[in-house]
């Protein structure tokens, strides 16, 4: 057993977060930009794009993001390719954010009222023309509160990183724990670190949620 002050244990935990920051931009980015266009497709593509996209959808929320990790680095490895941690977790959870953020944003397109749709039509203008100018920045609107809440399950879902050795905040803390064995210290700074990462995100949702709907929202 090694010996570690406080801040020993706090100052790894902290580039370690510094990980998990970065692994969750990379997700959610990768995610949104995915997601849009996976939405785009699924509301104005042909029946069978409409119905892969679907199945792409279901198949990652219907899998738990463990064994999607799994794949990712363990499954690609047996496939003969060498996945690096960060690239498989990356992928992973880019996937994982995308298929989600597609169903989220899908609900809040098909929220717009119908007759917005039908007005567009009157105006003359194209699919393409009345997402963009009509569609689009009304949808924007609903899409926001929920967009930032999942936010929260995305850096959370970093943690399960851990499994497949990319030392982030949750890896560290294991490393930590296994050379200094105070774990009630450990894990109690580990969860403070996710706590200061995910509430702020809560309550700026919860804010918008207020904001956007009426304080009747809870």
């Amino acid at each position: 057993m090694t010996d570690f002050t406080l801040w020993d244990i706090v100052r790894n935990l902290l580039l370690a977060g510094r990980w998990t920051v970065v692994l969750s931009l990379i997700a959610f980015i990768g995610g949104a930009a995915v997601g849009l266009m996976l939405t785009l497709l699924r509301m104005g593509g042909l029946k069978p794009i409409r119905w892969s996209i679907r199945l792409y959808v279901d198949l990652f929320q219907g899998t738990p993001l463990l064994m999607q990790l799994f794949l990712a680095y363990f499954g690609a490895a047996a496939l003969g390719f060498d996945v690096s941690a960060w690239t498989a977790a990356s992928v992973a959870l880019t996937l994982f954010t995308s298929a989600f953020l597609c169903d989220i944003w899908r609900g809040c397109v098909e929220a717009v009222p119908s007759g917005q749709w039908q007005a567009s039509r009157v105006l003359g203008l194209d699919y393409l023309q009345s997402m963009r100018h009509v569609i689009l920045p009304q949808a924007l609107r609903l899409a926001v509160p929920p967009t930032v809440g999942f936010s929260v399950q995305v850096i959370k879902g970093t943690a399960l990183a851990s499994v497949i050795g990319f030392v982030e905040l949750t890896k560290a803390g294991t490393m930590l724990n296994n050379a200094a064995f105070a774990p009630f210290t450990i894990f109690a700074l580990v969860a403070l670190g996710y706590f200061i990462l995910c509430y702020p995100l809560s309550r700026y949702a919860r804010h918008l949620e207020k904001k956007l709907y009426g304080a009747g929202i809870r």
